[in-house]
């Protein structure tokens, strides 16, 4: 192999015309003197057409290369300057590096693999950069890869959910594609504003197209939605409607134990030692006791409850109908999502009825709720989509934030996310893509 094959090859360059390399002692540096290909030469640094020459611009620049072994590597060229008729005078385009950057594709590439791999702590001190500079490096490698895919095509299905990304209510809007099942789009922000972004970017042909839209019932999701993409079916997700029969059976929970708590303050105390025989009962001490451990054994799904937690569920049926009866008020609203289709729409109204007439506040309020966003949740029994994806997709940017200790900009959350659960993180150099 030739010298100038061997070098491209260790480099990870291509189009590349090396005309000498040496290392410097000083600076524990290996010094790579290039030129671009005859064929690379004077085009434009944003568009990439042959262009005339300008002038010589800066002189020559360094670019970081992947280390060979413990050295650190540049690549070291001229950076003149041409003349664009689209984007006037900008600096020549180099085969090795993103315009206007100053490390090398290969570079680049790894450290966007690493960062969603590891932490940014690990990349950094592997790959001997700032912390900041992991952060610019995946928000350009994420850019690059987007513009070079169309991630809006053949959009039909999507699913819209929010995510708190940092204290103090931040927020990231999120979608994905249920097709696909990647993200395909996410920024800062909770709002209508936010939201008619992602709208805009997608063009009024394509919102045309998309048919189902799974979301948690917010109005300013279900306002947007009905407004940007009108003949599309939007679908309450299920998770969020029975979580709302879970609060309102937590309000009832609540309202029984502080009242067990209030009874128990105006019955007599007791001395130390065993109670005797006759000693007066106390049934609000009794219950506030018993109630005290209960919300995990009202909140589980039967199937996964322990055997203690059966036992304090039998207690709850025998000591409080009310409680117990909003309990199956509760596991009633889950069956209909277990069911679907018609038969489901058929158990949703035999609950609605029952939840109307149950006399317990909170579940009759729940069946006003759910009464004003019928129409969604009745797509949701037809068409079965849910956000459990979104969820998914939510849990695992929570858990890239975590492996990165936070971001400073959410925008290179957002690159970071766009790169591991949008398809496009690159491959490490010299690798072929994963099938």
């Amino acid at each position: 192999m030739r010298d100038v094959s061997l070098w491209n090859e260790v480099l990870g360059v291509e189009k590349t015309v090396f005309e000498s390399v040496e290392y410097d002692q000083e600076q524990d540096l290996l010094v790579a003197r290039v030129r671009p290909t005859k064929r690379a030469r004077s085009r434009c640094g944003l568009c990439l057409r042959p262009c005339p020459g300008c002038d010589g611009g800066d002189g020559r620049r360094r670019w970081r290369a992947l280390d060979l072994g413990t050295v650190k590597a540049v690549l070291e060229a001229d950076a003149p300057r041409v003349s664009c008729r689209r984007h006037g005078v900008v600096v020549a385009a180099v085969p090795w590096a993103r315009h206007g950057t100053g490390h090398t594709y290969a570079f680049d590439d790894t450290v966007a693999w690493l960062a969603v791999r590891c932490s940014k702590t690990a990349v950094r001190e592997l790959m001997r950069v700032a912390w900041r500079t992991v952060g610019s490096i995946i928000t350009r490698v994420s850019a690059d890869g987007m513009a070079r895919t169309d991630r809006f095509a053949n959009l039909t299905r999507i699913g819209i959910d929010e995510i708190s990304y940092k204290r103090g209510h931040r927020y990231l809007t999120v979608i994905v594609d249920h097709d696909s099942r990647r993200l395909i789009w996410a920024a800062p922000g909770r709002d209508k504003a936010t939201l008619n972004t992602f709208f805009d970017e997608l063009g009024p042909h394509r919102c045309a197209a998309i048919t189902h839209v799974s979301a948690d019932a917010a109005d300013w999701i279900a306002d947007v939605v009905a407004a940007r993409c009108p003949d599309a079916v939007q679908c309450a997700d299920a998770f969020h409607i029975v979580k709302w029969a879970t609060e309102a059976l937590d309000e009832v929970r609540r309202g029984v134990w502080n009242q067990a708590r209030a009874t128990a303050r105006t019955e007599p105390g007791r001395g130390r030692g065993r109670p005797t025989s006759d000693a007066p009962p106390r049934p609000g001490t009794d219950l506030a006791r018993g109630l005290k451990n209960s919300r995990y054994a009202l909140w589980k799904n039967p199937e996964n409850l322990t055997v203690r937690q059966v036992a304090k569920l039998e207690w709850v049926a025998k000591t409080d109908p009310r409680l117990y009866r909003a309990y199956l008020l509760k596991e009633g609203l889950r069956l209909v999502f277990a069911v679907k289709g018609e038969a489901g729409k058929e158990a949703l109204d035999r609950w609605i009825s029952w939840a109307r007439r149950c006399r317990i506040p909170a579940f009759v309020d729940l069946q006003k709720r759910i009464v004003r966003h019928r129409k969604t949740i009745d797509a949701t029994l037809d068409h079965g989509l849910s956000n459990g994806l979104i969820e998914s997709t939510n849990t695992k940017i929570r858990v890239l934030t975590r492996m990165a200790f936070g971001f400073t900009k959410p925008e290179a959350l957002v690159a970071l996310a766009m790169l591991a659960l949008g398809g496009y993180c690159p491959p490490l150099p010299g690798r072929e893509p994963p099938k």
